[in-house]
């Protein structure tokens, strides 16, 4: 009999965390569901660990070369028996309630594809809440993908369900995007589908502080909004997203001195949409904004940030 679930778990060189995010998974008080391990050609010992916890029946483990967390996302689908695919990155982690809490409103709305709970970051030891761009009504709520998503994703990898039939309607992970893969994606879900977003939180988020200083790849090698033009002009919901993102990769374009990214990206947004704060930030040397970075990350550790530093 197959799975409720499928869990599907991409491995790169997340060996100081992997135990955790999978222990995260069997303690679960929802127990119907499988685990699927994609060893993405790691080159720590992450994978020793997963092996030494496969005396549990419900893991599967693949190896694969090295070929990018979309690619290994996508070969997790392809393996799947369960109806609906749930995501857990390998330096994540769930509360025990969180399946149960997504099989409910699972039966409670049998029409449902996009299941979506609220997340948590953790940084140095500290926790705080995501901060959404939400109106709370009630325990749950029915929201549009991209007037959800202001603020923070209303669909984040780590703590969103999809039923599978999802992807056979608007595609899974382009492998050719390598930077913003996920938010390629749950754009083209919150164009064809509404999303039922949970208050209650899921999902913890490990942020790392050194993700903006140490990744090198060209920013415009991040999600093409290109393709959504056709979109933008009948949709002020999409627009507004999509300049937000275009804002963030301009932004962390000049972070990395990366003068012809941050060209691209900001005359590809209309800047005078943006909000005044957004605007000037746009203005500031890397130098300043290195500055705002470094309180964001220290708002953080004291338990006071709310969001991630962009957008």
């Amino acid at each position: 009999m197959s799975p409720f679930f499928s869990i599907i778990i991409p491995l790169y060189n997340k060996e100081k965390y992997i135990r955790k995010t999978l222990n995260s998974a069997f303690s679960q008080s929802f127990s119907d569901y499988e685990i699927i391990v994609v060893n993405d050609g790691s080159e720590d010992a992450g994978g020793n660990i997963v092996k030494e916890e496969m005396v549990d029946p419900r893991i599967r483990y693949y190896e694969t070369e090295n070929r990018g967390v979309s690619s290994a996302r996508n070969f997790g689908i392809s393996l799947a028996e369960g109806r609906f695919i749930a995501f857990l990155d390998a330096d994540d982690y769930w509360y025990p309630h969180f399946l149960q809490e997504i099989y409910t409103y699972i039966c409670r709305f049998p029409e449902q594809k996009v299941f979506a709970a609220a997340i948590e970051f953790e940084y140095k030891g500290k926790v705080t809440k995501a901060e959404y761009s939400i109106k709370k009504t009630a325990d749950y709520e029915m929201v549009n993908y991209f007037e959800a998503s202001c603020k923070f994703t209303a669909i984040f990898t780590s703590s969103a369900v999809f039923e599978k039939d999802v992807f056979e309607a608007v595609g899974d992970f382009d492998t050719t995007v390598k930077r913003g893969e996920d938010t390629d994606l749950w754009i083209r879900i919150g164009l064809s589908y509404e999303i039922l977003f949970i208050w209650r939180v899921g999902a913890v988020y490990c942020y790392d502080s050194n993700s903006l200083s140490r990744n090198g790849k060209d920013m415009r090698e991040s999600a093409s909004f290109s393709k959504y033009a056709e979109f933008e002009g009948g949709n002020k919901a999409l627009k507004k997203f999509l300049d937000l993102n275009r804002f963030s990769l301009a932004i962390q374009s000049r972070l990395r001195n990366d003068k012809s990214g941050f060209l691209y990206f900001r005359n590809s947004l209309k800047v005078n949409d943006l909000p005044f704060r957004k605007r000037l930030m746009l203005f500031l040397p890397s130098w300043l904004l290195w500055i705002l970075v470094y309180l964001k990350n220290l708002w953080m550790k004291v338990g006071l940030g709310k969001s991630v530093f962009v957008p």
